[in-house]
């Protein structure tokens, strides 16, 4: 990554208090950019004041929420680059309360990007998308081409989302891309619930030296380390072939979640995990195996994972041995 790209660049990151929204915080802060975090706060939603320990003082932080129309118009304006990673993770809270779940992963999108199109038409947007749009996968590895099915709220709303991005791109000139993300995992993600991802609750339960479950343990997956998730965005955002672009995120290895588990344990040097069957409303939106082929921004921006998933959990867990409570 040029330094020059970023250096004394204004940057806007949505969501970012939160997990991949911080430490995207903090790496920009390395290239020598002027951070702006946006973030509700709200409780569910994974921001953490905590996550910007130590640059507090360098990044300025706006508590607002994406839904607040007015204030994004006004947010957006003299910015160079949009991060918009503002959104709601939960797959089982958009089923539970599908019109949250409407407006912050779809009605939002839209009001962002008609606040870049009227008040800042040269930002540069990068937009944080999900592999759950697919669904069920038809093959493996899933590529870009797959049919895109979603199995819950989140995934239909989260669709829309990604493709008004893409679509003021094509129409408006709003330079915008899009990244499907996977099983993102790392320090600063969210532990004290499933909301963000499973990992996190099985980390937190290991280093609480309690025992964790492992629901159904033969799905096979792939997982992205956080900060090889910042580099595909740096890279999106300052590579011209990204623009009206999506790609997938993956991971350096496929695995079963019953490896996964006993790798977590291997690393702590302790623990146990059970195996159990799937919860009956987990069942119904479980997508069975899935990993990504991600050839196609390896191709077109030089992106791949250089993590290993027994490295990248190595610093997971070191981080929350330090910080754990406050994460809960």
């Amino acid at each position: 990554m040029k330094d020059s790209a970023f250096a004394q660049k204004k940057v806007l990151i949505t969501g970012g208090l939160g997990f991949i929204g911080s430490n995207l915080a903090r790496r920009l802060l390395q290239l020598g950019a002027k951070v702006l975090l946006v973030d509700s706060l709200i409780p569910e939603y994974g921001g953490n004041l905590f996550n910007i320990d130590g640059i507090e003082d360098q990044v300025e932080v706006n508590i607002s929420d994406v839904r607040d129309q007015y204030s994004m118009r006004y947010l957006v304006q003299g910015q160079d680059f949009l991060f918009n990673l503002a959104g709601q993770t939960s797959h089982l809270d958009s089923m539970h309360d599908p019109y949250t779940d409407l407006e912050i992963n779809c009605r939002s999108q839209l009001s962002i990007l008609e606040a870049c199109r009227n008040y800042n038409s040269d930002i540069k947007v990068v937009f944080a998308s999900t592999r759950q749009l697919y669904g069920k996968p038809d093959y493996l590895p899933v590529d870009e081409n797959h049919l895109l099915r979603p199995v819950d709220v989140n995934g239909i709303n989260k669709m829309a989302g990604e493709w008004y991005h893409i679509l003021y791109n094509n129409v408006y000139g709003i330079r915008a891309s899009a990244l499907r993300l996977t099983n993102t995992y790392g320090s600063r993600m969210r532990v004290k619930d499933a909301r963000q991802t499973f990992l996190g609750i099985w980390v937190r339960l290991v280093v609480e030296e309690k025992p964790f479950e492992v629901w159904g343990g033969e799905q096979l997956r792939d997982f992205t380390y956080v900060e090889d998730a910042v580099d595909a965005m740096l890279m999106a955002a300052v590579q011209p072939e990204a623009e009206g672009q999506i790609f997938n995120l993956g991971g350096d290895c496929i695995i079963s979640l019953r490896e996964t588990a006993e790798l977590l344990i291997k690393i702590n040097q302790g623990g146990e995990f059970k195996i159990r069957e799937f919860p009956p409303e987990r069942k119904r939106i479980d997508i069975g195996d899935y990993y990504t082929d991600y050839s196609k921004i390896k191709s077109s921006l030089g992106w791949n994972p250089k993590t290993s998933l027994e490295e990248g959990l190595t610093q997971t867990l070191a981080f929350y041995r330090n910080y754990l409570p406050q994460y809960l």
